[in-house]
C-alpha cells in the first residue's frame, strides 16, 4: 500500500475506535452537553427579558436576546465538547494504548488524527443538538441566506478543529485525566468572558480588553452576523487567523509531545 492509503486506513480504524468508545461511554459528552443547555434555558427564561431591556435600552424583548445569545452558546458548546478530548487523550496515555500504538505498524499520525476527526465529528453533532434545543425555545435566523448558513458551519468547524488540537496537546502533556480535565477548563470559561451573553461595550472599561481581545469573541460576532444580519466588521478576518493559529499551535505542540512518548 502507499503511503497516503496507509495514512487513511489507519486514521480511518483510530476513527472507528474513538467513535466506538465515546458510544460505549456517552457520560461525559451528556455531562459537557449538559453546561450549555442549561446556561442557555436559563439565560432565556431567568435573566431574558433583564438582559434584552439592558442591552437595547429598551422594553424587553425575550425573542431578541435569544437571537443574541445562541451564537455564543454554540461556542461554548464546542469548547465543553473539546474538553472530552483532553480527557480522552490523557486517558489513552496513562492506560499505556499509546505506547503500545507507536510499537504497531501503524501510521504514526493515525493516533492523533482519529482522535482530532471524532472531535471535531463530536463537537459537530453538540452544535447541531444544542442548537435544535435553541430552535424549539423561539432561536430563527430565517434572513440567513444559504451561503451565509454554509460560512457559519464551516467556521463554527474551523472553531472545533483549532480547539481539538489544543485540547490534544493539553491531553498528552497532563500526567492524567483529572488533570487534562482540569488543564482545558479554560476552552470553556473564555466564551464566558466573551460577547456571548452581553455586549463587549456593556462591560466594564477594565474588562473589556479581556472580552475583546480573544479568539472566541470575534467567533461569535462573525456567526452572529452571519445568522443575523448584523456587521461583522473585521470579525470574520480575525477569526480565521485566530483559528488558523491556535490550529497550527496546537499541531505543532501535540506532534512534539507525541513523538517525544518513545525518548522518555
Amino acid at each position: 500500500m502507499s503511503s497516503l492509503s496507509l495514512a487513511v486506513r489507519d486514521s480511518t480504524t483510530m476513527l472507528r475506535r474513538n467513535l466506538l468508545h465515546a458510544r460505549r461511554y456517552p457520560s461525559m459528552t451528556l455531562n459537557l452537553l449538559l453546561t450549555p443547555v442549561v446556561l442557555l434555558l436559563l439565560f432565556v427564561y431567568i435573566f431574558g427579558d433583564v438582559m434584552s431591556a439592558g442591552i437595547s435600552g429598551g422594553g424587553a424583548d425575550r425573542s431578541a436576546y435569544i437571537a443574541y445569545l445562541v451564537p455564543g452558546i454554540l461556542m461554548l458548546t464546542i469548547g465543553g465538547t473539546t474538553i472530552g478530548s483532553a480527557v480522552s487523550v490523557s486517558m489513552d496515555m496513562t492506560e499505556g494504548i499509546i505506547a503500545r500504538f507507536r510499537t504497531m505498524s501503524i501510521h504514526r499520525g493515525s493516533v492523533l488524527i482519529g482522535h482530532v476527526v471524532g472531535s471535531v465529528l463530536q463537537c459537530v453533532m453538540s452544535v447541531v443538538l444544542v442548537g435544535a434545543v435553541a430552535v424549539a425555545i423561539g432561536f430563527r435566523a430565517t434572513d440567513a441566506t444559504v451561503l451565509e448558513w454554509i460560512l457559519a458551519v464551516g467556521l463554527l468547524a474551523l472553531v472545533s478543529l483549532a480547539l481539538t488540537w489544543i485540547a490534544v496537546g493539553m491531553g498528552l502533556s497532563s500526567p492524567n485525566a483529572e488533570a487534562a480535565s482540569n488543564n482545558a477548563m479554560p476552552l470553556m470559561v473564555l466564551p464566558l468572558l466573551s460577547s456571548a451573553f452581553v455586549p463587549v461595550d456593556a462591560m466594564p472599561g477594565w474588562f473589556q480588553p479581556i472580552a475583546e481581545y480573544q479568539p472566541f469573541t470575534p467567533a461569535i460576532e462573525t456567526v452572529r452576523g452571519l445568522l443575523l444580519g448584523t456587521e461583522i466588521g473585521n470579525n470574520g478576518w480575525l477569526a480565521v487567523a485566530w483559528c488558523v493559529a491556535l490550529a497550527v499551535l496546537g499541531y505543532v505542540w501535540s506532534r512534539s509531545l507525541f513523538n517525544s512518548i518513545g525518548k522518555r
